[in-house]
């Protein structure tokens, strides 16, 4: 049992790596800049330009572009042309990045585009640091700094050619003009120069420090990797994700181990007896009784249960929403006290949460129950003169058990996925409250965070149920 305990152990390292390399490649895929939704800058649409941002932005842009690890190559390797440079990562802004493949796919030159690019940059700082003297002055050169500033993200060569008209037209502030007629050099150069040969020769770069090594195994600064427990900032709150987690999971734990408790409990002796005694009274009302229960929505039970039994209206029995007490705990209450005021919050959600497990866990106990009671060994017993309840839970339930514990394995997931109708109705702060959060939020490290884990559990939960087989049943085992 040892070594196939370690031999599985040893299979879940390509499969955590292939889950893994599954959930950054969504990540780094996501829609929209990660550093945008944090410092929440305004973008301005049309034709891939974009507002040219202050000195502040730009700064903070540095610094959570570095936080985050995007200055960082993606992988440890990558595949590209001859004609562009290993360090085109290193463009942040997406679309000025567009314009630079789109310019090396043309013309095929990188280093005469990036010298076009450096007279650009020159011209905005020279634009930047100019300060009008009229108000006529001022709107011209407002407009000059938008036509500069725009340029970057231009590829098409009608495009340039017209930006480069409107700024000479624009120009009457000091003397802009030599930084002007470089910006119009270099791109000449470019289209003097052109090798787009170069576009057809495949080139391999490695790179040791990349965001794929450091979302695993963090940098020893900003990040701890994922191995540890780090998966980013929350685009809400910008708290550590892992924080959030820990502070939502103990309400989806609680509620998963309490409905598992209570569904197995209640289920197994309805399925042993139903199997045992098949086709009778007992059988037939409780399979119509809990087949009922199976299709009843949650979200009906739930709005049911709330008009029921926490309206003023009707019965005002139990509160409609929350965990516990609005304002907090009093100081110095006692953890009984804690309990007691607690309870009344928990059960309705706990019942929406159980209700539904009775159905097919007993009835998979009860098909199993039927199999076992017709064989040999059961008969054996019986013929033995042992009492029919030992020989029905003694003997029959051990190998019965097998199904329940293979449902037992879906639960592990929902430990970190939660139950989001649920806790949205009933106001929980747990994962399946989160999770709807972050998805409506766009939220991607904890949606990606909520998806690595749900892949690990799972992977524990199969371990799990291997291990309960054996123990279950001594006949199955794992030494071959």
């Amino acid at each position: 049992m040892s070594k196939y305990i370690i031999r599985r152990i040893l299979i879940f390292i390509p499969t955590l790596f292939i889950i893994t390399l599954l959930a950054f490649i969504i990540s780094v895929n996501a829609p929209g800049d990660p550093v945008d939704r944090l410092i929440s800058s305004p973008q301005t649409p049309g034709s891939g330009v974009q507002f040219a941002k202050d000195q502040n932005t730009r700064e903070m842009h540095f610094y959570w572009r570095k936080k985050l690890g995007l200055d960082l190559p993606l992988f440890y390797f990558s595949l590209h042309s001859l004609s562009e440079p290993d360090t085109l990562y290193k463009v942040y802004d997406k679309s000025e990045k567009e314009a630079f493949e789109r310019l090396i796919y043309t013309y095929g030159n990188w280093e005469k585009i990036n010298e076009y690019f450096n007279s650009i940059l020159n011209l905005e700082s020279m634009l930047r640091e100019g300060q009008p003297i009229s108000e006529a002055e001022a709107g011209q050169l407002k407009q000059l700094r938008y036509e500069a500033a725009s340029l970057k993200y231009e590829y098409d060569d009608d495009a340039i050619q017209y930006k480069l008209r409107s700024i000479e037209k624009l120009n009457s502030y000091k003397n802009a003009a030599p930084a002007i007629n470089l910006v119009k050099e270099n791109y000449t150069a470019i289209k003097n120069t052109s090798s787009k040969w170069k576009n057809f020769i495949p080139v391999i770069s490695f790179y040791k420090n990349n965001q794929y090594h450091r979302w695993m195994f963090g940098d020893g600064e900003y990040s701890k990797g994922i191995l540890r427990g780090d998966f980013g900032i929350s685009y809400i709150t910008k708290q550590p994700v892992s924080l959030i987690i820990g502070e939502r999971i103990k309400w989806s734990l609680f509620f998963v181990v309490v409905s598992v408790v209570i569904a197995y409990l209640v289920s197994i002796p309805i399925g042993v007896k139903a199997g045992s005694k098949k086709d009778s009274a007992f059988d037939k009302a409780s399979s119509i009784i809990l087949f009922i229960l199976y299709s009843l929505p949650v979200f009906w039970v739930a709005t049911l249960l709330l008009m029921t039994f926490a309206n003023q209206n009707a019965f005002l029995i139990f509160p409609a929403s929350g965990v516990m007490l609005p304002g907090g705990f009093p100081a110095n209450i006692s953890f009984p006290e804690k309990i007691r005021s607690t309870l009344p919050y928990l059960i309705l959600p706990t019942i929406c949460y159980v209700y539904g497990s009775f159905a097919f866990l007993s009835r998979a106990i009860r098909v199993s129950m039927i199999e076992e009671i017709n064989k040999d060994y059961i008969r054996t017993a019986r013929a033995k003169g042992l009492p029919e309840s030992k020989v029905i839970y003694k003997h029959g339930l051990c190998n019965a058990l097998l199904p329940a514990i293979t449902v037992l394995a879906n639960f592990f997931p929902l430990v970190i996925s939660g139950a989001v109708i649920i806790e949205t109705i009933f106001t929980i702060p747990g994962m399946g409250f989160e999770t709807l959060v972050a998805v409506q939020n766009q939220n991607y490290p904890m949606i990606i965070a909520i998806l690595t884990i749900t892949g690990i559990l799972t992977l524990m939960a199969y371990l799990v149920s291997d291990i309960l087989y054996s123990i279950a049943d001594p006949r199955i085992t794992f030494s071959t």
